[in-house]
């Protein structure tokens, strides 16, 4: 009766502590969300400004291949999800999700209505289109 109960009692230790020898190979991730004070819209992707600090803003540049979907032969998961939100209290932010330390992917959460005072314009003479070339990832500055 004693071997028995002991048995059991190490089946119930082993089985709980495998998938946590399991889960040590899996990849370390974690996400950073920031509020947005604006987002443009611009011909190559988003430009979002976030505070840096109390006083000082900043800007960042994500480009339009990073949300759109991918097609049948791409595993690849796209880089960006712009989610709109609807009427309500939610501000604009910003999600970016990092995997052992290098950027992953984000999830960039707007305001469904253009005219909110989030939304912003860049006038049309205004060429910025080397700011979104060559964009591999996004640091976030504190």
């Amino acid at each position: 009766m004693k071997k028995t109960l002991f048995m059991t009692t190490l089946l119930i230790i082993l089985v709980g502590i495998l998938p946590l020898m399991a889960q040590e190979n899996t990849a370390e991730t974690y996400a950073l969300t920031v509020s947005l004070e604006k987002v443009y819209p611009y011909r190559k992707g988003y430009i979002v400004k976030y505070r840096k600090g109390i006083s000082q803003m900043v800007d960042a540049y994500l480009p339009y291949e990073w949300f759109k979907k991918p097609d049948a032969k791409s595993a690849e998961p796209p880089k960006g999800e712009l989610i709109l939100m609807g009427s309500g209290s939610d501000w604009p932010h910003l999600t970016i999700f990092y995997k052992n330390g290098a950027f992953d992917h984000l999830r960039l959460y707007v305001r469904k209505e253009r005219s909110h005072e989030t939304w912003g314009s860049v006038p049309l003479e205004v060429n910025i289109d080397d700011r979104f070339e060559n964009v591999e990832g996004i640091t976030l500055e504190f």
